[in-house]
């Protein structure tokens, strides 16, 4: 048996996600946390007990990352900071000699990707998107039945991040949290990647396919603050704050090799949460529904001439289970934050760093789907109008370098792995 190489990995941004995020990282073997960082003093504190509660070790406490990364000798650094902090630190923790892991979030600018991906190129350090929702169950089984040729030639996907966040967002100021700044201040899709991350994957952006232009829509806003009046009173501070991001922002990005991707954001409205994934090919479609997932196979599902016949998705899971999700079920793993894909991403990551290889979210996945943020901005100002989205991989999309296979790789079902 391989000897589990130790890790030394420092955590910056330690919020509920981000001590969330450290505690999970922190069951998986061979990864020590040394140092933790907030600009929160008591943040900072709270996460260093629980390091030191599961592992006997106290780490040292910073309230700078500059200062944590000079200090101390790091293999990894994991940043759960603000949305607006992500870029630059990981653009740090690289020029310091260390593999980044980053928590989802848009960009602010298409600069800021620019500078993750010129840092990793220079210094040769990685940096990962954490987006969590490529390793869950659902859209594992859809990716292994996709590369089955279930669905036939993908042609369009859906997704959006539809979640009530009125509480979250509306007292952003007593939970010191960073979304409602960015609700007061910017319009577009501000959470593109939930959805975003998996139907790349789907459609091999970035290995011989990459997204075109973004153009984005956005309505009226009017949730939150109906729901600050109410929750809060007329006189609290955020009563007549102006709110710019809209309701609904709905996105569609045009991809190079003919595929349509919409994507829908929506915070602010009472609602049920959903993803709202949706698969459409030439032989088949799937759609998230709020009464059971459905799936229609051509030649398959039962067809009737005017409606169709639609089937749950849950009588196929278990045929078309990811191998990873079998293996997981297998070992009775804990299953831990959203219902075990944020401890298979996580493992995906400190596997990367221990054994470094390349990891399966790379920084040009994570520049081009953190991009979408920017990009939607601009053509929501301009009414809709198509933005271009750069090309990350300058040219290399076309043909890029081998990709790592493995257990954790997400553009090829690699069932020798298991």
């Amino acid at each position: 048996m391989n000897e589990i190489k130790t890790i030394r990995i420092g955590c910056v941004g330690l919020g509920g996600r981000g001590r969330g995020q450290m505690r999970e990282m922190l069951s998986i073997a061979g990864v020590a946390v040394p140092a933790v960082c907030d600009v929160y003093e008591d943040r900072a504190q709270e996460a260093a007990k629980i390091v030191e509660e599961k592992t006997g070790i106290t780490p040292a406490v910073y309230r700078n990352h500059r200062e944590m990364l000079s200090k101390e000798n790091l293999d990894a650094v994991l940043c759960c900071s603000t949305w607006i902090t992500h870029g630059r630190i990981a653009v740090d923790a690289m020029r310091a000699g260390c593999d980044v892991a980053i928590e989802v979030g848009g960009a602010a600018s298409t600069e800021e990707c620019w500078q993750m991906v010129r840092a990793s190129e220079e210094t040769g350090r990685f940096c990962m998107l954490l987006e969590n929702c490529c390793y869950d169950r659902k859209e594992m089984a859809l990716f292994n039945m996709a590369r089955q040729g279930i669905f036939g030639e993908i042609v369009h996907c859906e997704g959006g991040y539809r979640h009530d966040l009125r509480d979250e967002i509306g007292y952003g100021k007593e939970n010191r949290h960073g979304r409602l700044r960015n609700f007061i201040g910017r319009n577009g899709e501000l959470y593109p990647t939930h959805q975003l991350g998996p139907i790349a994957k789907l459609l091999r952006i970035n290995r011989g396919n990459r997204f075109l232009a973004v153009n984005s829509v956005a309505s009226k806003a009017r949730g939150l603050h109906e729901f600050i009046v109410r929750e809060k009173g007329p006189d609290y501070y955020l009563a007549n704050q102006v709110f710019n991001e809209g309701d609904i922002v709905d996105t569609l990005i045009a991809c190079a090799n003919g595929e349509t991707i919409r994507l829908t954001h929506d915070c602010t409205l009472p609602r049920p949460y959903s993803r709202d994934y949706c698969i459409q090919g030439t032989k088949g479609i799937f759609l998230e529904a709020p009464f059971g997932d459905a799936i229609h196979i051509d030649g398959v599902s039962p067809h009737s001439s005017w409606t169709g016949d639609w089937e749950y998705f849950s009588d196929y899971i278990e045929k078309y289970e990811h191998p990873l999700w079998k293996a997981y079920h297998d070992e009775g793993v804990h299953f831990g934050g959203h219902g075990g894909m944020d401890y298979l991403v996580l493992s995906a990551f400190v596997d990367a760093v221990q054994r470094q290889v390349a990891p399966p979210i790379d920084v040009y996945d994570t520049a081009a789907w953190m991009a979408i943020t920017c990009l939607s901005e601009q053509s929501a100002a301009m009414g809709g109008a198509p933005v271009p989205v750069p090309d990350f991989t300058n040219g290399m999309w076309i043909d890029r370098e081998t990709f790592e296979r493995g257990m954790w790789c997400l553009e090829e079902v690699c069932g020798e792995a298991f």
